[in-house]
């Protein structure tokens, strides 16, 4: 049995998402609802990364899913979230300049510690590098975006982190599946509030 997504979670720390889209808001999955509860048709599909090369392609798509893994519900690579995170840096040249470098970067870092590229690893030992880099991002406030002094590596899974939640809960399998979204649906009556303030 797949663990509930509470503890699958809790391998590389607790999403919390910056809901700060670089694109336009009918690109995102809610957007597309129809009317009734209709199911929405999902964007066209891409099938190649514009900005990744396929070495840096597999290495963020490879920490997505152990960002979100699937559980009961399909986790971020079902959801498309890699495709999701190269469409935002594809259109972002800040974005490019980051990860093209924190991806280098973190490669060095990786084969100089463990002897071999990250995708090399087993899961446990790929874990054991995500989690000191998840504990540095979450610890970090939120005006330290910034840089100074800041590693490479850090800067990197705290952007797939950030991407990933922002990919996969506007995403049907996140939002609809996950969530149980069923917004951009006509209610007859709203529930009134029966708790005292």
């Amino acid at each position: 049995m797949k663990a509930p997504r509470r503890e699958a979670l809790r391998i590389v720390g607790a999403i919390s998402s910056t809901c700060a889209f670089p694109f336009a808001a009918n690109e995102l999955y809610a957007q597309h609802a129809g009317p009734h509860g209709e199911s929405p048709a999902p964007p066209p599909a891409r099938t190649q990364p514009e900005f990744f090369t396929a070495e840096e392609f597999a290495l963020v798509s490879r920490m997505a899913d152990l960002i979100i893994p699937a559980t009961s519900t399909p986790g971020a690579l079902a959801a498309g979230v890699p495709m999701y995170i190269d469409m935002v840096v594809s259109r972002n040249q800040e974005a490019q300049r980051l990860f093209r470098t924190s991806i280098a970067a973190f490669d060095l870092s990786c084969r100089a510690r463990r002897g071999k590229p990250f995708l090399e690893l087993d899961e446990a030992a790929q874990i054991e590098v995500l989690t000191p880099l998840c504990e540095a991002a979450d610890a970090e406030a939120p005006s330290a975006q910034g840089r100074a002094g800041r590693k490479p590596e850090v800067a990197l899974f705290k952007a797939v982190k950030s991407m990933t939640a922002d990919g996969y809960y506007t995403s049907k399998a996140g939002l609809i599946d996950e969530l149980g979204y069923s917004g951009n649906t006509v209610m007859a009556e709203f529930p009134v509030c029966t708790h005292e303030h």
